[in-house]
């Protein structure tokens, strides 16, 4: 995985551990409010696009501390390649959010 969570969400990543003899890939995402999140996949895994809804957890989102900050990050992601599922708006609970892939086609929401 590239260093989309350290570039975008300021996050800091151990070294990826990978397994040859199963294809795991695993690494620990930690952020200075202490929060840690673990990433693993395994090699040869395959889900379509059309798929991403049907697999695994739904999403992992993100607060950035306010609209601009969903509109800029949004902003940087698409100039930067990646694919936008959302573009910013206001969800049914009130919440300013926008949705894009990450490398590995997880679905990230970033809201305020």
């Amino acid at each position: 995985m590239d260093n989309f969570y350290e570039k975008y969400f300021n996050a800091k990543s151990n070294e990826m551990y990978f397994n040859p003899k199963t294809g795991l890939k695993t690494y620990r995402l930690s952020f200075d409010d202490g929060i840690k999140i673990e990433i693993m996949t395994k090699q040869n895994l395959h889900i379509p696009d059309k798929d991403i809804e049907n697999v695994g957890y739904n999403h992992i989102a993100f607060s950035v501390g306010g609209r601009a900050e969903v509109d800029r990050i949004t902003k940087w992601l698409e100039k930067d390649g990646y694919k936008i599922i959302s573009y910013p708006h206001i969800a049914g609970d009130q919440t300013y959010e926008s949705y894009v892939l990450d490398p590995e086609k997880n679905v990230i929401e970033i809201d305020e």
